[in-house]
């Protein structure tokens, strides 16, 4: 079954600022890790990724520098920044949240837990 694009559409700012927390990437390095780390569930395009990075370097959320490459032309790399950390952290607790709300939906009601 195909994954609905509209559940996806709010939630990939918080799955990209994931990506970059254990560590500084490059976008063909973030596209795959997203892919690896959902069971090849979502597939990122550069198409969607690139205009995403900018809007969260121009939030102050990550930012960004040349690296070397193993071979031909230096990468860019993206950096999580510590404001970019704690909104993380926020966007984490209301995915939580609302995953928690849904579930108790789709389970018939609230539960006492």
């Amino acid at each position: 079954m195909e994954l609905d694009k509209s559940l996806v559409s709010g939630s990939m700012a918080m799955l990209v600022l994931k990506l970059l927390e254990d560590g500084d990437k490059y976008g063909y390095q973030m596209i795959e890790e997203l892919r690896r780390r959902s069971d090849d569930t979502f597939h990122l395009k550069a198409g969607t990724l690139y205009p995403l990075l900018h809007g969260l370097e121009e939030k102050g959320l990550v930012t960004a520098y040349e690296g070397e490459a193993a071979a031909g032309k230096p990468r860019r790399y993206y950096h999580l920044t510590k404001q970019g950390r704690g909104a993380l952290r926020e966007k984490e607790t209301a995915w939580n949240d609302y995953a928690r709300a849904v579930g108790r939906v789709l389970r018939g009601g609230a539960s006492l837990a």
